[in-house]
């Protein structure tokens, strides 16, 4: 696997589309950079930028943005409503794939070297690359913020980790380091006033508040043995949050930094907020996602809240995602694009090519129809094969919603969610069958000129046939595991759809016959005794399943005629 880091800078510009080009211009000039998000706030006056890359890759872009925003953007004359210390304000290094917290950290320990000796702007380090722990809190640093720094530096315990301890009057400091995902997330307030949105993000952010006597605004601070003052905790661990007042909406914000999303997920963020805001008389009206976030932090909200309307989970992923969406008015402010708000449906969108799954229904059979070998049968068989756990679960998901049927909901989101997760299988396999006979004939053409070559060849085309071979059998396999789902929609599941779960048996039967002939003829190039017998015993094995639960589902449909 790969190694691939995220990188997600903030830059103290978020008016001018101009500067914030600039700045992402130098990002893609470096070659294996994918830039993936550029979300400019005007109120704020920032711009969260969002790119992904390897290791060295990144390193790179991240100091060509830190020195281009350092030549264009003049912290002298920088006003908005969020906390920043400098033109380049943070830039956090997140590790994707292939690289542990510990490598992040070392890299992220060589730009900080790099943009405080080279660009003569201060460098602090936080999170997990802090060299302090007192430094690993982003807000401790950035306290007093750009106005306050020029004092801060004179200070012996804030001498910054790389560059120089003097004042850039111009750039200011920026803060580098390395953390897992963050999500930056904004609840909306149908209130224009600071005050009272803070009292709510007192609330709920971790930190709470600090307790005072009596009035809870004036009263005296109350202190431990020590001096130091007591805090109510808010009821959100790993929240950061303040409120404050967007003057392009005309509405105030919480506005959070969840930095454990496992422990404090997106939903519940949101419904703590909501529920703190009507104790206070306001309303959370909306809210919205500052860059980006994986996939699992949508998901895990749609579903949410698909619980709490005890309605099936089993249903297509962006609709899913779309409940979330809905859910949490993601787009009250802005409109919300999924594929440009989640990292893997952007990398998916930029990174690879269209494949069988992606054609319209008329341009697959056209594909299938053309004088090409490829999609053939195998393909073919993997497509009915995800039509029939297709239908399965379209009868569970509405068998989950029928009338009457209210406290059996779960029952059938449980099948639906299996049959998705089927489906899904197959339809990776359309793909599958056809790059298995593409790698087949690629191993035909090799040369074999020479002994060596030939050995080699006869090697390729031995594991190129196993691999036609296997990817049948995989189709094989899941349609028979379609097959209990459609089995148990005939028999428990709502009657009047009861043609569609025999429709989805006839399907996934075909499926897996269709795919069987595709293992036979392969292995006719198999000179393994033993995995020849294996496999044909397999496919026989499946063929059977596949035919008796066939009939047992057309006889439970046929009983509903009768």
């Amino acid at each position: 696997m790969p190694a691939l880091i995220e990188c997600v800078p903030n830059f103290s510009e978020g008016r001018d589309m101009a500067v914030i080009r600039r700045i992402t211009d130098a990002i893609e000039a470096v070659d294996g950079i994918r830039l993936l998000n550029v979300d400019p706030g005007a109120s704020t006056n920032r711009t969260v930028v969002t790119f992904v890359g390897p290791p060295e890759a990144v390193m790179e872009a991240a100091f060509q943005a830190i020195r281009t925003a350092s030549k264009i953007i003049d912290m002298r004359t920088h006003h908005g409503e969020h906390p920043r210390m400098g033109a380049a304000d943070v830039c956090p290094l997140v590790p994707i794939s292939g690289i542990t917290m510990e490598e992040t950290v070392v890299y992220a320990r060589q730009l900080a070297q790099r943009v405080g000796e080279m660009l003569d702007i201060p460098v602090y380090l936080y999170e997990a690359a802090a060299t302090r722990p007192e430094r690993k809190n982003l807000a401790t640093i950035r306290a007093g913020e750009y106005e306050g720094l020029a004092e801060k530096l004179k200070d012996p315990e804030w001498q910054p980790d790389f560059g120089p301890a003097t004042f850039n009057p111009r750039s200011g400091a920026t803060v580098i380091g390395a953390r897992d995902f963050l999500v930056a997330y904004n609840v909306n307030l149908n209130t224009t006033s600071t005050r009272r949105a803070n009292a709510v993000a007192f609330d709920v952010r971790q930190k709470g508040r600090v307790l005072r006597e009596g009035n809870r605004l004036t009263g005296e601070v109350v202190r431990d043995d020590r001096g130091g003052a007591i805090r109510l905790p808010g009821t959100l661990e790993g929240v950061k949050g303040i409120g404050w007042y967007l003057e392009e909406y005309g509405i105030c914000q919480v506005s959070m930094n969840l930095t454990d999303i496992e422990t404090t997920p997106l939903h519940l963020a949101f419904e703590h907020v909501s529920e703190k805001a009507q104790a206070r008389g306001m309303r959370a009206t909306g809210s919205e996602i500052v860059g980006m976030v994986p996939l699992r932090v949508l998901r895990e909200a749609g579903e949410y809240f698909l619980r709490k309307q005890q309605r099936s989970l089993g249903i297509p992923e962006r609709e899913i995602i779309n409940i979330a969406v809905r859910s949490m008015g993601l787009d009250e402010v802005a409109p919300f694009d999924p594929d440009g708000k989640i990292i893997e449906y952007a990398l998916a969108a930029r990174g690879s090519r269209a494949g069988l799954t992606d054609l319209t229904v008329r341009a697959f059979a056209d594909a299938v129809a053309a004088e090409a070998p490829t999609p053939g049968g195998g393909s073919v068989a993997a497509l009915a094969g995800a039509l029939g756990a297709a239908l399965g679960t379209m009868v569970a998901n509405g068998s989950a919603h029928k009338r009457g049927w209210d406290e059996r909901w779960e029952l059938f989101s449980d099948w639906a969610v299996r049959g998705r997760a089927i489906q899904e299988e197959l339809l990776t396999l359309i793909d599958a069958d056809s790059r298995a006979f593409d790698e087949l004939m690629a191993a035909f053409r090799l040369p074999k000129a020479t002994a060596d070559e030939k050995t080699e060849r006869s090697a390729a085309i031995q594991a190129a046939t196993r691999g036609a071979i296997e990817v049948p059998l995989r189709t094989m396999r899941a349609a028979v595991r379609s097959m209990e789902v459609t089995r148990a929609m005939a028999e428990i599941g709502n009657p009047n759809a009861a043609s569609d779960a025999a429709v989805g048996a006839l399907c996934a039967r075909a499926a897996v016959r269709g795919a069987y002939f595709n293992v036979r003829i392969n292995l006719g190039g198999i000179t393994d005794q033993a995995f020849r017998d294996e496999a044909l015993a397999e496919g026989a094995s499946l063929l059977t399943q596949a035919e008796a639960l066939e009939r047992e589902v057309l006889e439970m449909v046929e009983g509903r005629f009768t």
